[in-house]
């Protein structure tokens, strides 16, 4: 009998080929946040059972872009940079479960593909897109990280723009933000192979980061559009009043979430 080999696919002889590695992943990153407050009933909406709405601030969203270096326990990617870089953008929004609550991520979007196969894991909505944000350089025209330092981000999906926004920083701060700022509360799902089989998956799952470190955070102002497409729904999370921006160089290790409970999301 053959055996193969990798952590996730494609299976191999060797494992070489595998799309991502085992975990713990590593992640050194610059994330530019925007908080603001929508309809909580659009935020209610996009929770599936047993999850429910944050007690305090349940409209309440976080839109982050983040620009990435990955690698594995071996850090080699470090060294290929195309298989280590890579950038997204994502919607958080807070809920509650059994008392307790969480962040969750209801859209994102990346740009390599293995980090939509390490999304798949995770529970992440993860889908293919174009996000590109500006970046800090302490020579040259790019902006420096101090006040007045001003930063733009798009994110586009299938060929049509879904976000713009543009932050100005303004001075230092003490925190980065809220929304985003609790254990994930993330559903894996896969449909099971047979019509009409319902879910051969179906789980929900806590994930935080198992180590953090991070750089003074700033905060700014922050000027942000949402724009209507025929395959995504960012923009019914619609702007109905500002809350922050928030601007911050982070580093991050990821290494297995916990089983909350399985088989009661009713997804269809």
């Amino acid at each position: 009998m053959a055996s193969v080999r990798g952590y996730f696919y494609p299976k191999t002889a060797t494992g070489r080929s595998s799309l991502i590695p085992e975990p713990p992943w590593h992640y050194s990153g610059d994330l530019l946040t925007i908080e603001y407050r929508t309809d909580p009933a659009r935020v209610r909406e996009l929770l599936p059972e047993p999850l429910e709405l944050a007690p305090e601030d349940p409209g309440a969203v976080a839109l982050i872009w983040a620009d990435w270096q990955s690698c594995g326990a071996s850090r080699e990617e470090l060294l290929d940079p195309v298989r280590a870089q890579y950038k997204e953008a994502f919607a958080v929004v807070r809920c509650s479960y059994r008392g307790r609550v969480y962040s969750r991520c209801v859209y994102i979007w990346v740009d390599k593909d293995f980090a939509v196969a390490r999304g798949l894991h995770q529970g992440y909505p993860k889908k293919l897109g174009s996000i590109h944000l500006t970046r800090s350089h302490p020579y040259g025209p790019a902006p420096r990280i101090e006040a007045g330092a001003r930063f733009g981000a798009t994110l586009a999906a299938a060929d049509r723009r879904l976000a713009g926004a543009v932050v100005t920083l303004r001075e230092p701060s003490e925190t980065a933000g809220f929304v985003n700022g609790h254990p994930m509360a993330h559903h894996r799902w896969l449909p099971a192979i047979g019509k009409g089989g319902g879910l051969a998956l179906d789980e929900l799952v806590e994930a935080g980061a198992a180590a953090f470190e991070g750089g003074q955070p700033w905060t700014g102002d922050a000027e942000l559009e949402l724009f209507d497409s025929p395959t995504e729904e960012l923009s019914r999370l619609t702007v109905h009043e500002p809350i922050g921006a928030y601007y911050r160089q982070v580093g991050v290790v990821w290494d297995g979430g916990t089983l909350l409970e399985s088989g009661t999301s009713g997804a269809e």
